[in-house]
């Protein structure tokens, strides 16, 4: 199926650079009421180009509980600047910086971490900041025990924010499970999920900020935000305490405003799954822990397979699924299938491979992607037959030909849809992003503005997504 991304027509950040979410405002406020840390530990590490850097900041809470923090650092170099924050709300006075938490991620428990970020500009060289507070105390690597204990310790709200209630759809369908070879709601009625995935976090994390999110549950009506972490191309495998935080906050985010949220590995090159089985277990043991108590929450396990069997792509599902189902027994998990979640189609297979052979789990789905331009009718057959047998989820596609570029074919992306909808599988198109390519939803240069609403910054493929995700839900209750 689709072949490894080009890399984005823009420039390129190592990990660790782009963080997800909140854009904070770049102003001068008062500091928060918050008790003082008793020990604390950063790690900043910059990205630098010519005349720019990003700047990812982890700060680990070493000592007591604390219910809201501030982050302070002083630039080396009196030419440096925050220019645009995520994760908290950023300041800047002179050379001195601040860092105040937002709503969600403020409560920092005993050895709890928390990843934010920035891009900055700079005029003669970039050092990094070598001194770091948090709440007033500096931030050496260990604890400094208080002077005069608190009377009363400190009250920390719920790290999960209230389900979200009403008529979102997860307001609407609660938990999700699998009934034979549909999606089912809490009602157990068959339904069918529709949004957008992510383009690579690594590269495009700045698409994903409140003003996006807003108008992808809204203007869009999405049910479905996929976060796309790619392991490999400058993604987990460079940084993994640092993505697993970026996919927690736009997993916080989808959250809040009602949709689910799928959480991608993003396995693509290697092929092999079993390449990153560690990685794998390491991930989604930690965002399954994060994630248990929610309710919107879908694990895609392997995006993309390629090159090897089926045999291999089951052998690796069947070591990763029980550690999810050790956190969240009630979770929906979707296995990706051979030749690049083509059912086995794209290297001469079919579907009976897996439906004679199936991951020995319950509540499980299995991946299916096409791109419009380049897999038609016999791809579109194989689905149809397939979706009698195995539930069946379309975890990407794309209105263009395989590579993610070219021109939108809207007449094979309709009867794409249409036999999706017909069928009642789920799908999330690539991408959420303002890539300068065919595939892409946002024309290029959006995600550096603030407007996300209306036609007028969508693309071909943008403008003809918005239109099928806006169509009203079917969303059985009795």
């Amino acid at each position: 199926m689709k072949h490894p991304p080009s890399r984005p027509r823009r420039l390129l950040v190592a990990a660790g650079a782009i963080g997800a979410l909140t854009l904070g405002t770049l102003a001068s406020l008062p500091a928060p009421n918050a008790m003082a840390a008793t020990g604390c530990s950063v790690s900043y590490t910059t990205n630098s180009w010519s005349g720019g850097f990003t700047a990812s900041v982890t700060i680990t809470n070493l000592g007591d509980a604390v219910n809201d923090w501030t982050l302070g650092f002083t630039f080396p170099n009196s030419g440096q600047r925050v220019t645009q924050g995520w994760s908290a709300t950023w300041s800047q006075s002179g050379s001195a910086v601040t860092a105040r938490s937002v709503s969600w991620n403020g409560a920092l428990a005993t050895g709890a971490s928390t990843n934010i970020g920035f891009n900055g500009s700079f005029t003669g060289s970039n050092p990094s900041p070598t001194s770091f507070t948090l709440n007033g105390t500096v931030c050496t690597g260990s604890v400094t025990p208080p002077t005069t204990p608190p009377t009363t310790p400190p009250t920390t709200p719920p790290t999960t924010p209230p389900s979200p209630g009403g008529q979102t759809p997860v307001g609407i369908n609660g938990q999700l499970r699998v009934c034979g070879v549909n999606l089912c709601n809490q009602y157990g009625r068959p339904i069918q999920l529709r949004g957008m995935s992510t383009h690579g976090i690594q590269w495009f994390g700045n698409c994903y900020n409140p003003a996006s999110l807003d108008a992808l549950a809204i203007d869009w009506r999405a049910d479905l935000f996929r976060i796309a972490m790619y392991v490999q191309e400058q993604g987990y495998e460079t940084d993994p305490a640092g993505f697993t935080n970026r996919v927690n906050n736009l997993v916080e985010e989808a959250t809040r405003r009602g949709m689910y949220a799928m959480i991608d590995f993003h396995l693509l090159t290697p092929g092999d799954p079993m390449f990153n089985l560690e990685r794998a277990k390491t991930f989604f043991a930690a965002v399954s822990a994060r994630h248990a108590a929610k309710n919107n929450v879908i694990y895609e396990i392997a995006n993309e397979p390629n090159g090897v069997s089926w045999s291999t792509i089951k052998n690796y599902a069947e070591q990763v699924i029980p550690v999810i189902r050790a956190n969240d027994p009630d979770a929906v998990v979707i296995v990706g299938t051979r030749a690049w979640s083509s059912l086995g189609v794209s290297e001469g297979s079919n579907h009976t491979e897996i439906a004679n052979n199936p991951v020995n789990a319950s509540n499980i789905m299995y991946a299916f992607h096409f791109y419009a331009a380049s897999h038609r009718d016999n791809y579109r057959a194989e689905v149809e037959r397939a979706a009698a047998r195995l539930p069946l989820f379309v975890t990407e596609f794309g209105t263009v030909d395989y590579t993610g570029d070219g021109a939108a074919d809207l007449t094979s992306s309709t009867q794409w849809l249409d036999l999706l909808d017909r069928l009642k599988i789920g799908y999330a198109n690539w991408t959420f992003s303002d890539k300068a390519e065919g595939s892409a939803a946002l024309r290029p240069g959006t995600c550096n503005g603030t407007s996300y609403t209306g036609n007028s910054v969508l693309t071909t493929s943008g403008v003809f997504m918005r239109e099928r995700i806006r169509t009203p839900d079917n969303f059985p209750t009795s």
